[in-house]
């Protein structure tokens, strides 16, 4: 094998190597949002049945939470993204497998 053939092979290995976790990184960035957004909208459902809040009332709550989210935090939070949050987790909580409820619970407590 030529000088120049080691060089590309270590070059091609490390490269991949690079690539894998780039991937790898995404995806978990990926899975720990979904979670994240779940147990947001989990906090949100439940601050919502224990207060038991009327519609309006409720919609002001996520307008201030969701003023404050953005001060403290960014784009992402508005009241129509904190809504859909809310939205996924009625809907999906209840078919997201016990072992991932587990990792969600690991991660948030």
């Amino acid at each position: 094998m030529t000088h120049k053939q080691n060089r590309n092979n270590l070059y091609n290995s490390i490269k991949g190597l690079i690539e894998d976790a780039k991937l790898k990184v995404v995806r978990n960035v990926n899975t720990i949002m979904v979670l994240t957004y779940s147990e947001v909208g989990r906090i949100i459902v439940e601050d919502e049945q224990y207060g038991q809040y009327r519609a309006d009332y409720a919609k002001q709550v996520l307008l201030q939470l969701s003023k404050r989210l953005t001060k403290e935090f960014g784009k992402g939070y508005s009241l129509t993204n904190l809504e859909y949050i809310r939205k996924f987790y009625k809907v999906f909580y209840s078919r997201i497998p016990q072992s991932v409820v587990g990792k969600l619970n690991t991660l948030f407590r």
